[in-house]
């Protein structure tokens, strides 16, 4: 059981970070289609605010996948998805019923994105982690 608790925690970091890497490298490659549709949801200082966006998302999903300072990535990422949940998927504002319920499935996703990453926080990244190899505390 002990070995399969320190793969578990491997592989849910991996899979917790691959939503961060892959939306922070689409950002990078979809520059002018992201600033649109921040600009539709009435975003000011756009350039600054994408870059920010895929530099959380990118080296705090490196962080969590290489369990380099992994509480830190997670914590991180927890503080760009509060801000970022309420403006995008903002489902209360929404008059279309389909657009509600989609909406409020991506703002329900979020959260619990943020469950996994108050785990990782409070947790630590576990034994296959670089943090671990560190000796850094957390690593078990």
């Amino acid at each position: 059981m002990e070995t399969a608790r320190h793969y578990a925690s491997a592989i849910g970091r991996f899979l917790l970070s691959l939503i961060f890497i892959m939306s922070g490298i689409g950002k990078l490659f979809d520059w002018s289609g992201t600033a649109a549709y921040m600009r539709s949801e009435g975003m000011v200082a756009i350039p600054f605010f994408l870059i920010m966006a895929i530099l959380f998302e990118v080296l705090g999903g490196l962080s969590l996948l290489l369990g380099f300072k992994a509480r830190w990535g997670a914590l991180a990422l927890i503080v760009f998805l509060i801000p970022t949940t309420l403006i995008f998927h903002d489902f209360w504002t929404y008059g279309d019923p389909q657009m509600r319920q989609l909406q409020m499935i991506n703002f329900m996703k979020n959260l619990s994105i943020m469950g996994g990453l108050f785990l990782v926080f409070s947790l630590g990244p576990g034994s296959l982690s670089l943090d671990a190899r560190r000796g850094e505390t957390g690593g078990t």
